[in-house]
């Protein structure tokens, strides 16, 4: 993948997280390996989520999720940086790239989506979407366009989002939160 086709990132320019993807690949850690272990995150915090029951573990739960979905984007991140800018690249690295993404949005949408008071089938159409949007910008992709990683709901918005309602359902009052069922 060139420079040139990568979505930009705010992240890409922390110096500690730059920092640590120079540890990583000096250490031989493969990009796909980070990407599976963003895999791993995506699949804990999702079930996280799903075993909210309205009792007192919730919070912790949803605090759980949150911190893991931070790493989630940490490893999607560093993979990039391991494989890009550190020479790390694999010939299955496109792969890597593009299918835990995907796997990994899945797992949170759904994954929300089966949480406490939650409505799975709103976790389901919001992977659905997510897997369609990814599907069109790869359509266009090959058919020589440029890719377009703007728009409403893109990865970082839909990260930012399932952080945020995490966090204000581990923190804020029960009287303050919404009353389902």
């Amino acid at each position: 993948m060139s420079t040139a086709d990568r979505r930009p990132l705010v992240l890409r320019d922390l110096a500690w997280l730059r920092r640590l993807a120079a540890h990583l690949a000096q250490r031989g850690v493969s990009p796909n390996l980070i990407s599976v272990w963003g895999v791993l995150c995506a699949l804990a915090a999702g079930g996280a989520w799903a075993l909210t029951s309205g009792g007192v573990i919730d919070r912790a739960l949803w605090l759980v999720g949150a911190v893991l979905v931070a790493m989630r984007i940490c490893a999607n991140t560093l993979d990039g940086l391991v494989a890009v800018e550190h020479g790390k690249a694999s010939p299955e690295g496109l792969l890597y790239n593009e299918a835990p993404d995907r796997i990994s949005d899945s797992l949170l949408l759904i994954g929300a989506g089966y949480a406490h008071g939650s409505v799975p089938e709103l976790g389901y159409l919001a992977a659905c979407i997510a897997l369609f949007v990814a599907y069109v910008r790869i359509l266009g992709r090959v058919a020589g366009a440029a890719s377009d990683y703007s728009g409403p709901m893109d990865k970082g918005g839909r990260m930012i989002t399932l952080i945020a309602a995490a966090l204000y359902l581990a923190f804020a009052p029960l009287s303050w939160q919404p009353a389902w069922g």
